[in-house]
């Protein structure tokens, strides 16, 4: 197998990890089902602690809401866990499924009194 064979065919299984993909020859569609779902849960868990306000005002919704978003933003190697929390919020402003822009975060605010120190 060339490099360039092995790299299609891992690209081919972190798609179907991340992004719902089909998958590759000789992977069981329910053994990567099962671990893909495990990986959303991961970064949902991680979402949730980053963005508390998110995961609050979206209450029983918030589980199906991040899963869908996961699905249609696999994450790639660039992207950073605040700023994937980021984008889930701004998805689900996007979506309807917020009312308003979620509160921001006691840790981004700016005490305005000392001139943002």
């Amino acid at each position: 197998m060339t490099r360039e064979e092995l790299a299609a065919r891992q690209a081919q299984l972190l798609w179907a990890l991340l992004a719902d993909g089909d998958p590759p020859p000789g992977f069981a569609a329910e053994d990567l089902e099962r671990e893909a779902k495990a990986l959303w849960a991961k970064r949902r868990r991680v979402t949730a602690m980053l963005r508390p306000d998110v995961a609050e005002e979206l209450g029983e919704q918030y589980v199906a809401a991040f899963d869908r978003f996961a699905r249609s933003h696999p994450k790639s190697v660039t992207t950073r866990a605040r700023q994937d929390a980021d984008d889930f919020a701004a998805w689900a402003i996007a979506e309807g499924l917020l009312a308003s822009p979620p509160r921001r975060p006691w840790w981004k605010l700016k005490d305005r009194s000392s001139g943002g120190r």
